[in-house]
């Protein structure tokens, strides 16, 4: 998906970027990228990678929802890439922002990649500037298909199942969704 979304000099956000796979890729192709990352130790990881490696990936230690705040990021037994907002057991206190708060610190994205276990919604309904801007999003959707379906539409998108070779619409956001602006779709070809 990097290689095919990502050009030299796009503004890339990767929203739960774990390990940073995807921003990692995505800054070795010549964009800039910001790297949300609620997790403190592997928010911490992905910054001395981007260091030693003098990549452009600016890490930011935080969670991503539909408002700013303090909340608990709690722990999974099942891995860190299954960490979540929601949960009980061993948390870690942690900020919360927006995808629109965001703008006041960092260039708007070309390209939103999001991967929030469950949280999707949250994290889009705190993106109405971020939609003016017009960014490709591809997105895990893993819960409250319909509504995020419905708040995608709302923001003239149209969506795609990303991993197949022959881009299909979908009539719901799935677990490997590609958001496109209609203008977007209308004037090229994805794929």
């Amino acid at each position: 998906m990097v290689r095919e979304l990502v050009r030299p000099k796009m503004n890339v956000w990767d929203i739960g970027a774990n390990v940073g796979l995807f921003s990692f890729a995505a800054a070795s192709l010549g964009a800039q990228v910001v790297a949300v990352e609620a997790d403190l130790w592997l928010a911490n990881l992905m910054h001395r990678s981007a260091s030693l490696n003098k990549l452009p990936v600016t890490v930011l230690p935080a969670a991503v929802s539909d408002r700013e705040g303090v909340s608990k990021l709690y722990l999974s037994d099942h891995g860190k890439s299954s960490n979540s907002l929601s949960g009980s057991g061993l948390a870690q206190t942690i900020i919360t922002v927006t995808l629109d708060w965001m703008l006041n610190y960092f260039p708007a994205p070309q390209v939103l990649k999001i991967d929030v276990e469950g949280l999707e919604y949250a994290v889009l309904t705190g993106a109405r500037k971020v939609f003016q801007s017009r960014p490709l999003i591809f997105c895990e959707v893993t819960e409250q298909h319909d509504l995020v379906g419905e708040l995608l539409r709302g923001a003239e998108y149209e969506f795609y199942a990303a991993r197949t070779n022959v881009r299909q619409p979908l009539h719901r956001p799935s677990r490997d969704t590609l958001a496109v602006p209609k203008a977007l779709s209308t004037m090229r070809q994805v794929d």
